[in-house]
């Protein structure tokens, strides 16, 4: 199976995918249907990736394209799941999931809630937590996934969505420590009358 692993380079996903016996081809930028094609891909996983993937794309692999999220869906959904987990203190863990044509709105595979330590916990501690814990997630049910024996449910009503854009308001919150800023001093910020983003429609 040839696995196109669609994020950072050097991604921790890589050396998982190949012990499975699968090649992996580890890209970064935008990709469309010829590159699927000439690269004769059989399975997509998105991790860390800063493009949309297109309609096509998802067609021409139809269940076979896996975006690894760092928020428990349907909370926070979109841009900074993390740093909107805190400022909205909405639940907070990590989800595996199919990918649809919305943003991180396709059927769950996996999730995992976590907990943080509000004093002694900071934005970047919190990060490192959320994706060591997606990392080890995927690690143990990759096989399961490759070979299409998960189960899958749909994404519950409400949750949040953000735009990289939305925190513009909320970054005098971090002026000072930037990402050492203590949870403490960030969680329900955005609760509190000001700017705070709740899309329950999505």
């Amino acid at each position: 199976m040839n696995v196109l692993n669609l994020g950072i380079i050097s991604s921790p996903l890589t050396p998982i995918i190949a012990a499975s016996g699968c090649q992996v081809i580890e890209y970064s930028d935008e990709i469309d249907l010829l590159f699927l094609k000439n690269n004769a891909i059989d399975f997509v996983v998105s991790y860390r990736y800063k493009h949309v993937i297109r309609k096509k794309v998802i067609r021409y692999l139809p269940q076979k394209i896996i975006n690894l999220h760092i928020s428990l869906l349907p909370w926070n959904k979109g841009a900074d799941p993390n740093l909107w987990s805190l400022l909205e203190d909405t639940p907070k863990g990590v989800s595996i999931h199919y990918i649809d044509d919305g943003i991180d709105t396709g059927d769950i595979i996996y999730q995992k809630e976590l907990i943080f330590d509000e004093e002694n916990d900071t934005l970047a501690s919190s990060y490192t937590k959320l994706n060591d814990e997606i990392i080890e997630l995927f690690k143990i049910k990759w096989s399961s996934i490759k070979e299409g024996k998960v189960k899958r449910f749909k994404q519950l009503k409400g949750g949040s969505f953000h735009l990289s854009t939305d925190k513009k308001k909320f970054e005098y919150l971090l002026a000072d420590n930037h990402y050492d800023t203590y949870i403490k001093d960030l969680i329900g910020k955005a609760n509190n009358g000001k700017a705070g983003i709740e899309k329950d429609e999505f």
